[in-house]
């Protein structure tokens, strides 16, 4: 295995180097990622579809930006959990290499376009709660349903068009460039440029959601200060002030699941990895998956219009058991009084 030994040789574009990126050596090791990934994606499909139908079947929430903004999460969620999983598992653990170089970048695109989705409507999210409270009185007219869709059509095509760059020629066979030691084929360059916009977009969250919360402080202490009564337009407020610290709690997750991923991969840019690196590069990118995961848990815990939707549909389900539990009973008792008859 001396053509995985240094960067320079790592760097090739054979279909040998493939080899060199499938860094678990044990079996173990192996099971361990298939497991956390097998646990973690199929929980996260189930639950972010869980989401959506509760967002889409009640019409006063499928009718607002807000959560559209968060429709469009968990739907970049469960793209990101299919595509990452079957991806991921297939190399690292079954060591598939009978693919195309460009088979492997669509791939790669695929979970980037995802995640980037994801990270981009949280950042939608975030601009919509710092309208609603910066400019509540014209919030109605500056965030239309229109404009909502308008956001989310850019978003996509803006996060597929950045992910689709290395298959479509930005890759470092195509420019004899300096290969990732982390992605086999992408250019050092595109990972430098990806990991900077992460970066900026999450930075305008944080600012974003840092204003919304020193507004809703501000809202706080001036209502306990003038003992203002609860009227309709303090009680939307603070519902929107609600719905700002759960998506902060999103935040929260995501920072402290997507922070190792990305301070390796910025190691990686400047110093050589040790194969000891890029394994644990590998089992935090799992953490990935976690943090789509918490997502519709913390929905469902802090959302108010969730959770009683999430009761209306398990109260419904309830009747349904109980029903198809008590139609047997009836059926046989008809069947008994015909007999009888």
């Amino acid at each position: 295995m001396d053509i995985c030994k240094t960067h320079e040789n790592a760097s090739k574009c054979s279909a040998s180097t493939m080899e060199c990126f499938m860094v678990l050596s044990t079996q173990a090791q192996k099971i361990s990622i298939a497991t956390l990934c097998g646990l973690f994606g199929t929980l996260c499909i189930f639950e972010n579809s869980l989401v959506l139908y509760l967002i889409f079947s009640s019409p006063g929430t499928r009718k607002k930006p807000s959560y559209l903004f968060i429709s469009s999460l968990a739907l970049a969620d469960i793209l990101a959990s299919i595509i990452f999983v079957c991806s991921f598992v297939n190399f690292h653990v079954f060591n598939e290499t009978n693919f195309s170089k460009e088979m492997f970048l669509l791939q790669l695109g695929g979970v980037n376009t995802s995640f980037s989705a994801s990270l981009s409507s949280l950042l939608l999210t975030a601009l919509d709660r710092y309208i609603s409270i910066s400019r509540p009185s014209e919030y109605k007219l500056l965030m239309t349903r229109k404009r909502a869709w308008v956001a989310l059509g850019v978003l996509w095509v803006t996060c597929a068009t950045i992910a689709s760059l290395p298959l479509l020629g930005w890759n470092c066979c195509t420019l004899n460039s300096t290969c990732s030691e982390l992605f086999p084929f992408v250019d050092d360059n595109y990972l430098s440029s990806w990991i900077c916009l992460i970066m900026v977009l999450l930075g305008c969250i944080v600012y974003a959601y840092a204003h919304v919360l020193w507004r809703a402080h501000q809202h706080v202490a001036y209502m306990e200060k003038h003992h203002v009564q609860v009227g309709k337009q303090n009680t939307g407020m603070r519902m929107d002030v609600m719905l700002a610290k759960t998506l902060v709690m999103v935040l929260a997750v995501l920072v402290l699941c997507w922070s190792p991923v990305l301070v390796l991969m910025i190691y990686s840019i400047f110093a050589k990895l040790s194969n000891h690196l890029r394994k644990v590069f590998a089992f935090c990118s799992t953490l990935c998956l976690l943090n789509s995961m918490v997502n519709p848990i913390i929905y469902a815990l802090r959302s108010k219009e969730l959770s009683s939707s999430l009761r209306r549909v398990f109260s419904q389900f309830r009747r349904q058991l109980k029903a198809s539990e008590e139609s047997p009973e009836a059926e046989s008792s008809h069947k008994s009084s015909v007999i009888e008859t």
